[in-house]
């Protein structure tokens, strides 16, 4: 299983301003030296050592992840602005994926807004599939594409095959070799967590998650989802300030992430949602305090990611 991302951003998508190119420029040209210059390989070494915040972006695309089971059946968790960055990769593949299984979180713009420019959705012989524990969500989708919003409508335009399913109460859905689980969590308007698991791995992909005592409980609903995880990506986009700041945003801070994954024992934490203020500098150092955080409460053993687009995982 591999777990790919395409759109990390929340709230909307935050393409990189041009003073913040420039001040990256700036950073590294100060941190030249001449040895630096000298050869091929001083310039390769010279940009390896830069920091990971420098020496390119963890992106500015809305929510899109994408996930290649071991039979190639492709899973996409959101619509984001990065699902047409995924839908772009497909044309360097040999044998494109014609098949899409597309589960929504919640329909906020920034969940959804991608998918009118889904260039399969368009074309026949694909088929795509949506997935919500919401009852009725066929038409909110629908309604999300027509004028004003949108100059064509989905039934108009896209030939592709459509089918909107939607997800009963503790009952997995089974996709090809594996099988997709829901939980919902505390957001405005409600949203939802989803586990895959194939072959005894499994990830979760929580977005949008304002974390509560009831999530930390042992109780065995809780432990059928969050019991062992090999990975989660989880809803950061606030330090705990800003989340005290901003309760009932519906979001989390990295702090409570890493006490959440301790409780869990989930291993790897990967810092999803990036607030639309923070620069790539800000979310480093959010991934810097994360890591502290996790060595003082003694778990030396997790491993913390800043999700990052293009960013690729194998499980």
């Amino acid at each position: 299983m591999k777990v790919r991302f395409w759109g990390v951003r929340g709230s909307i998508p935050t393409p990189i301003h041009p003073d913040g190119i420039r001040r990256k420029i700036a950073s590294v040209v100060q941190r030249v030296r001449a040895e630096d210059l000298v050869s091929a390989a001083s310039r390769e070494r010279f940009l390896a050592g830069l920091p990971e915040w420098l020496f390119g972006t963890y992106g500015g695309n809305s929510t899109c992840i994408e996930t290649r089971l071991s039979d190639n059946s492709c899973i996409l968790f959101d619509a984001g602005s990065g699902i047409r960055e995924f839908a772009a990769s497909l044309q360097r593949e040999i044998e494109p994926v014609r098949e899409f299984h597309i589960f929504i979180t919640h329909f906020h713009y920034d969940h959804l807004q991608g998918f009118p420019f889904f260039g399969p959705a368009y074309a026949p012989g694909h088929k795509i599939t949506f997935y919500s524990p919401v009852r009725g969500f066929e038409s909110v989708i629908r309604d999300h594409m027509k004028p004003p919003y949108f100059p064509v409508t989905m039934a108009d335009t896209m030939e592709s095959d459509m089918t909107f399913v939607e997800l009963a109460e503790d009952q997995d859905v089974h996709i090809g070799v594996g099988a997709v689980a829901w939980r919902r969590h505390k957001h405005p308007g409600g949203a939802f967590a989803y586990r895959v698991t194939e072959g005894g791995r499994s990830y979760i992909f929580s977005s949008d998650t304002e974390l509560q005592e009831r999530d930390f409980r042992k109780d065995e609903a809780n432990r059928r989802f969050y019991g062992d995880v090999d990975l989660i990506i989880l809803d950061t986009q606030y330090t705990l300030g800003e989340a005290i700041e901003k309760y009932d945003w519906g979001h989390s801070s990295f702090s409570l992430a890493v006490d959440f994954v301790t409780a869990w024992g989930i291993p790897k934490l990967y810092m999803y949602h990036h607030d639309p203020s923070y620069s790539d500098h800000s979310i480093f150092r959010n991934l810097q305090s994360a890591r502290w955080y996790a060595r003082s409460l003694g778990n030396d053993e997790l491993e913390v990611y800043v999700s990052e687009e293009g960013l690729e995982v194998e499980l």
